[in-house]
């Protein structure tokens, strides 16, 4: 998916880039609020991980901004405020879950993934679709009671279609999930990670509908 991190500490924020984009997922890294505005108006996010601290002001100024104009984006919040009356307010404002700073990185993989759960409506860590069952927090997949091993790339197309189950998704949808500002975007890409999906977990479980976008099966 595609994250947005709003962080002005170098060095927190390269080591959430780096293993953020490990994960295979595009990360574009904002130093300050009108940066994370300017690319909020361009780009649609699948989550947000935001610091309260900035040079320009709150973070919960622009969490506070998304949740008036109605914007769902789930948001994380990371900070290093402490205080019980801090986290109060950050939830009260629209924030989805909170880190307190030093964290594991490890944790916040597993909230990232905790809270896109939750909005994609796949409460249980086991999503099946037909007779293939995706551990999304585990990265396995399992057909017919044989594990199918997943690229990177692969597991990044797979996730922004499990995001809507059922939902068409279009060609420019995934590939604004790939990439982050600055990539090189190849013209077949999309097409190629489709193909190799359906191989292997089956054509009927992964569904080109012709030029308009693909879609994967509701999840039982």
């Amino acid at each position: 998916m595609r994250v947005l991190l709003v962080e002005d500490n170098i060095i927190l924020g390269e080591a959430v880039r780096d293993h953020v984009a490990a994960a295979d997922h595009a990360v574009d890294w904002m130093k300050t609020l009108e940066d994370a505005r300017v690319s909020l108006r361009t780009v649609t996010y699948g989550l947000i991980l935001l610091d309260l601290r900035l040079p320009d002001g709150s973070g919960i100024a622009l969490l506070r901004e998304l949740r008036a104009a109605g914007t769902a984006t789930p948001v994380i919040i990371l900070t290093a405020h402490d205080q019980i009356s801090d986290r109060i307010e950050g939830l009260n404002s629209g924030a989805d879950d909170y880190l307190v700073k030093p964290f594991d990185l490890g944790e916040l993989s597993a909230r990232m993934l905790a809270v896109i759960r939750r909005y994609g409506g796949n409460i249980s860590p086991v999503i099946h679709v037909g007779e293939v069952k995706i551990s999304p927090v585990d990265r396995r997949v399992f057909a017919a009671g044989e594990e199918i091993g997943l690229s990177g790339r692969e597991w990044a197309v797979l996730d922004t279609l499990l995001a809507r189950p059922g939902a068409i998704i279009s060609k420019a949808q995934i590939e604004e999930a790939l990439y982050a500002f600055g990539s090189e975007i190849e013209s077949n890409t999309v097409e190629v990670y489709v193909s190799r999906l359906r191989k292997k977990l089956g054509r009927d479980h992964v569904v080109t509908v012709r030029g308009v976008g693909y879609r994967i099966g509701a999840p039982a």
